[in-house]
């Protein structure tokens, strides 16, 4: 006879996501915000159409943060509405800054600073009217990267001439050391002789 073994009792509740899974979308807000960023820099051209998609990316994070506090119909199509008309107006003044007109009088850094600055300010306020820490925390983050863009790009210069100094150094110790044990090898060598 074989015995059975009772089965672990279901959960009624639904399996959650892990932690990890349900910040990813935060990270790869910023993640591919920093990218745009990078990419607008070092190109020294500016990406519209990459600009008008992730706007309404974070609007969509947004509104997933805000959905568990949204708990009725009439809650939940408020924050739609809200966060849509929050990043339709950020869409705008983006579309302003890349317009030829305005472009004349920025070079592309200054673009692409520019429009971190904006989503940096669209994505902490977003988070705010959506109650999210975890979105202020993206906008702050963003924030905090535009002194940090700024610099490197500023100092793309002076870090060449850093790392070409570092590599002629490093090739000088090395030749050295080489000539050394060349020397100290030669007399070895007349001995054996």
């Amino acid at each position: 006879m074989t015995s059975i073994e009772p089965r672990a009792p279901r959960s009624s509740s639904p399996s959650r996501p892990s932690s990890w899974v349900r910040e990813l979308p935060f990270l790869l807000v910023l993640i591919l915000t920093l990218a745009g960023v990078a990419y607008t820099t070092f190109a020294k051209q500016p990406i519209v159409v990459y600009w008008d998609v992730l706007a309404p990316i974070i609007g969509l994070v947004c509104v997933g943060a805000g959905w568990p506090n949204a708990h009725n119909g009439a809650d939940r199509w408020r924050l739609i509405g809200t966060q849509a008309l929050h990043w339709m107006a950020f869409i705008l003044v983006m579309s302003v800054l890349l317009l030829p007109s305005v472009q004349r009088e920025f070079n592309a850094g200054a673009t692409g600073l520019a429009i971190l600055t904006l989503l940096a300010l669209g994505t902490f306020t977003g988070g705010v009217h959506v109650l999210s820490w975890q979105v202020c925390l993206v906008g702050i983050v963003m924030a905090l990267a535009i002194p940090a863009v700024a610099f490197i790009e500023n100092s793309a210069l002076i870090f060449g001439l850093i790392a070409a100094a570092v590599l002629a150094i490093g090739a000088v110790v090395l030749w050295w050391m080489h000539q050394r044990r060349a020397q100290a090898a030669a007399p070895e060598e007349r001995a054996a002789q």
